[in-house]
C-alpha cells in the first residue's frame, strides 16, 4: 500500500500545490492590474502564468522525486528529464517576463511622448532588443542543457580550445548573415527607417510592416508583402517619406488645349480643396509648366498630412477637374486640330488671288472646328507654247 501512497503523494502533491501557488499567483496579478489601469504590467505578466507553473511543478518534482522511490533504475534518466524541463521552462518564463517589461515601457513612452517618428523609432529598437534578449536566453538555455550532460562537460574543454579557430570559420561562411546582423543594429539604432515609416524601395511604394536583424517587410499599398535583407538599405539608396515628418507635397498634371480657363481652373481648384477632407491647407496652387505645338501641360500642386492622404487628394483633384472641364469648358479638352491651316501674309488663296485676312486662325466658329478643310496648293506654271 505503501508503495501506491507514496508516489501519489509526492506526484499529486506537487501537482496541486502547483495549481494552488498558481492560482493564488494569479489573483494577486488580476487585483493588482484592476488596481493600477495606468499601467499594463500586471495583465502582460499574467501571460506567463504558464510557464510559471511549469517551472514550479518541474522544481518541486525535481526536489521530491527521490522520496516517491519508484523506478530506481530510471532515476537518473528521470531526474535529468526533469532538469531538462526546469531549464527549458525557467527560460520560457525569463523570455515572458521580459516581454512584458518591454512592453510595458514601450506603452508608457508612446503615450507620454506625440511625435509619431519617435515612437516609431523606439517601437523599432525595442522589437530588436526582445529579439537579441530572446535569442540570448535560448543560447543560455540550450547551453545549460547540453551541460547537464557528463560527456558535454568532458567535451567542453576541446570546444573552448578549438573557439578561436570555428569562431574565424563560422565568421567567414555566415559572412552575410553576420552583415545583415550588423545592418539591423544599424538600422535600428540609426534611425534609418522605422517601423510604420512609408517608403519606396525598387520602385515599390509600401509601409514597412516588420523588421528583424536578418530582413525587413515592406508592406504595399496592395497588400503585398516584400521581404528585403535590411543590408539592402543600409548599401542602397531609397526613399523614405515619414523620416523628418509625414507632411507631404503632391502634384496633378493635365495636358489641354491652349484655349484653357487657367484663371478659372485656379479658382475651381481651391473650390475642391475646401470640399476635400485630406487636404490640410498648408498650400495650394495651378501653372502653366510646359507647352508643345498641340497641348499645354498644367500642374497643380496641393500637400496634405501623409502619404495616404496625398494620394486621396491627387486622385480627387485630377477626377472632379476633369469632370468641370468636360461639363463647363469642353474646348480646354485636347484635341486633334482640323481647321484651316493659317497662311502667310501674301501667299496666294485657292482662287490666285493674295489676301492678307486669309492668314487669320479659322477656331472652328462656322461648324465647331468639326470640317476638315484642305488648303489648295497653288496652280502649276504652265508649260508649252503660247
Amino acid at each position: 500500500m505503501e508503495n501506491v501512497l507514496r508516489p501519489l503523494i509526492v506526484i499529486g502533491g506537487s501537482v496541486v500545490l502547483t495549481l494552488v501557488i498558481g492560482w493564488a499567483t494569479d489573483q494577486l496579478l488580476r487585483k493588482a492590474d484592476e488596481r493600477h489601469r495606468e499601467t499594463p504590467l500586471w495583465g502582460l505578466l499574467r501571460r506567463a502564468r504558464v510557464p510559471y507553473q511549469l517551472v514550479i511543478c518541474a522544481a518541486l518534482l525535481r526536489g521530491s522525486y527521490d522520496q516517491a522511490q519508484r523506478f530506481r533504475d530510471y532515476r537518473v534518466g528521470i531526474g535529468q528529464a526533469l532538469t531538462l524541463v526546469l531549464i527549458g521552462a525557467t527560460a520560457w518564463l525569463v523570455v515572458r517576463i521580459a516581454a512584458a517589461i518591454v512592453e510595458t515601457s514601450y506603452s508608457r513612452y508612446a503615450r507620454a511622448h506625440h511625435d509619431a517618428a519617435r515612437v516609431r523609432r523606439v517601437r523599432t529598437q525595442v522589437s530588436l532588443i526582445m529579439r537579441v534578449v530572446t535569442a540570448i536566453v535560448g543560447v543560455v538555455a540550450v547551453a545549460s542543457m547540453l551541460l547537464t550532460f557528463p560527456a558535454m562537460r568532458a567535451a567542453g574543454a576541446s570546444l573552448l580550445a578549438s573557439a578561436g579557430v570555428v569562431g574565424i570559420v563560422a565568421g567567414v561562411a555566415a559572412q552575410s548573415t553576420l552583415s545583415n546582423m550588423f545592418a539591423g543594429f544599424q538600422i535600428a539604432f540609426g534611425d534609418m527607417v522605422r517601423i510604420g515609416d512609408t517608403v519606396v524601395v525598387d520602385g515599390e511604394w509600401g509601409t514597412v510592416e516588420e523588421i528583424t536583424l536578418t530582413f525587413l517587410t515592406v508592406r504595399t499599398w496592395d497588400e503585398r508583402r516584400i521581404t528585403m535583407p535590411v543590408s539592402y538599405f543600409t548599401s542602397k539608396p531609397f526613399e523614405n517619406w515619414s523620416r523628418g515628418g509625414n507632411q507631404m507635397t503632391g502634384i496633378v498634371y493635365w495636358h489641354l488645349d491652349h484655349t484653357a480657363p487657367i484663371e478659372e481652373m485656379r479658382e475651381r481648384l481651391r473650390d475642391i480643396l475646401r470640399e476635400c477632407p485630406a487636404w490640410d491647407g498648408r498650400a495650394c496652387g495651378l501653372v502653366v509648366t510646359d507647352s508643345t505645338p498641340n497641348t499645354i501641360q498644367v500642374r497643380a500642386l496641393v500637400t496634405a498630412k501623409d502619404a495616404d492622404d496625398i494620394w486621396t487628394v491627387r486622385v480627387t483633384v485630377r477626377e472632379q477637374m476633369l469632370d468641370w472641364l468636360c461639363r463647363k469648358h469642353p474646348y480646354a479638352l485636347p484635341r486633334v486640330n482640323t481647321a484651316e491651316a493659317a497662311l502667310p501674309p501674301g501667299w496666294p488663296t485657292a482662287d490666285g488671288q493674295h489676301d492678307g485676312h486669309r492668314d487669320r486662325y479659322r477656331d472652328g466658329h462656322s461648324d465647331g472646328g468639326a470640317t476638315a478643310h484642305r488648303v489648295p496648293a497653288p496652280p502649276p506654271p504652265r508649260t508649252g507654247r503660247g
